[in-house]
């Protein structure tokens, strides 16, 4: 695919490693040469400098042949601008932007081919606070991604001595659980992974990630480890967007508190929240976090734009008492280092985006596409098109389908239901299929399964 990629920020160059890492033929422009230049050096891309919005740049990036143009630089309205300049002079068939001020979003009718042509509209504080609401409604889990509009659930979890399974082969889940149907799809342990198998023995302090339908996602946790309490109190630092989405979605169920440094935002935020408590000054000063009893916090949320005052904050609330601390690490090389120490959960709003844009990048009928455990694996929700003869997985049980190394099906949802996959489940037409791959390289060849040959047209 010939894909050209405004704004070579984190989004961007984030978005170009993954994709010129799977043959496609991507095109970078922005005004920093500097950043350019480093994109250069790293990978396999052609880059152009200049105004992302100019007809003449458009051109010269591609613009008349190009599949698909992504614009996510810093301005929203450059963005817009380039979707528009896109589809009215090159005629481009997708274009995916990113608007985050909400003004825009949440005018009906504003993105359409008639007014404003986008295709896809990506919101980072949209994405990130769906992320965290739902990080918060399961307590213990590190990672939770929905399917098929949240029937199925993949959910990751560290496993703790004392846990039922800990020491025991998978296949033993099954006699815990009989009346539950769950999959382990991926178990990272030491940070390498391990493709489940019966015989596999769950360790303390693997990371296990599992699928199962909504309803049964609790009772799967609890064999791997205590479960954690509902959540009561929370403590958000930082009144940005995320901070006030985040309040707003939850602080009807929950006894929500912000931590603000600007007064006017304070005031911004005490007239639009209902029951939120607003508080002005610095996360990380001990004698206000002491005065309004972090050690009671349930959990401690550093939800601020700069990455070093998040860890900062986030280090000394847990130092102080909260239960658990979840931070928004902006710099991926923070990620890796921080996770799992004192800081419970570390957030990357790029590798959130991220998922959100490769869905619309995959070929086949690709339906959402998640990076699992900050970008070493990937989870996929595909849907079944075609026929036996015109599809290569239709009508086919899944241990006769052609997997590539390292993929496993793990769910199949059909109409209402979630059905767990066994070696011998039969796909049929229209089926969302959950796949995951913990080699990346393979990404091309699952998209082919999923291809329908062209007798079925």
């Amino acid at each position: 695919m010939k894909i050209i990629i405004l704004g070579a920020g984190q989004v961007g160059g984030t978005l170009a490693e993954h994709l010129a890492s799977e043959a496609n033929d991507i095109t970078v422009v922005d005004t920093d040469g500097d950043r350019l230049r480093d994109l250069g050096d790293r990978l396999d891309i052609r880059t152009v400098q200049g105004r992302a919005s100019l007809p003449n740049v458009l051109r010269q990036a591609g613009a008349d042949d190009a599949d698909m143009l992504v614009a996510v630089t810093n301005s929203d309205e450059t963005n817009m601008v380039a979707c528009q300049v896109a589809h009215t002079l090159f005629h481009t068939p997708t274009k995916i932007a990113r608007v985050r001020e909400a003004a825009y979003l949440t005018r009906a009718g504003l993105f359409d081919n008639d007014a404003i042509p986008v295709d896809v509209l990506i919101s980072p504080e949209q994405v990130v606070t769906h992320y965290i609401k739902r990080l918060i409604e399961i307590p213990g889990a590190l990672q939770v991604i929905d399917f098929a509009e949240g029937k199925a659930q993949l959910v990751a979890v560290k496993a703790y001595y004392g846990g039922p399974l800990v020491g025991q082969q998978l296949r033993q889940l099954r006699e815990h659980m009989p009346n539950v149907e769950t999959r382990v799809a991926a178990i990272f342990r030491r940070d390498r992974p391990i493709l489940p198998q019966g015989d596999t023995v769950i360790e303390a302090d693997d990371e296990v990630f599992f699928i199962a339908a909504k309803a049964n996602i609790r009772a799967v946790m609890s064999e791997m480890r205590r479960l954690d309490e509902s959540y009561k109190r929370i403590v958000i630092a930082g009144g940005g967007q995320i901070g006030e989405r985040l309040a707003e979605a939850i602080e009807s169920r929950y006894q929500v508190k912000i931590i603000e440094m600007s007064p006017t935002r304070c005031r911004h935020l005490s007239d639009t929240l209902d029951s939120t408590v607003v508080l002005q000054g610095s996360a990380s000063d001990r004698d206000l976090l002491m005065e309004e009893n972090i050690a009671d916090a349930d959990i401690f949320l550093a939800l601020t734009n700069d990455d070093e005052a998040n860890i900062m904050s986030s280090l000394l609330a847990k130092r102080l008492g909260a239960k658990k601390v979840m931070t928004i690490i902006n710099n991926p090389a923070y990620v890796d280092l921080i996770q799992g120490g004192d800081i419970d959960i570390a957030i990357s709003p790029q590798l959130a985006t991220i998922g959100t844009l490769l869905a619309h990048v995959r070929r086949g009928d690709i339906v959402s596409v998640h990076s699992l455990r900050r970008g070493a694996a990937e989870a996929i929700e595909a849907i079944a098109h075609g026929d036996s003869k015109s599809s290569k997985v239709i009508g086919k049980a899944i241990r006769d389908i052609g997997l590539p190394p390292g993929t496993t099906i793990g769910a199949i949802i059909r109409d209402e239901e979630v059905i767990i996959a066994h070696d011998d489940t039969v796909i049929a037409t229209g089926d969302h299929v959950i796949l995951f791959l913990v080699d990346k390289k393979h990404i091309r060849d699952v998209e082919k399964l999923f291809h329908v040959g062209l007798s079925f047209f």
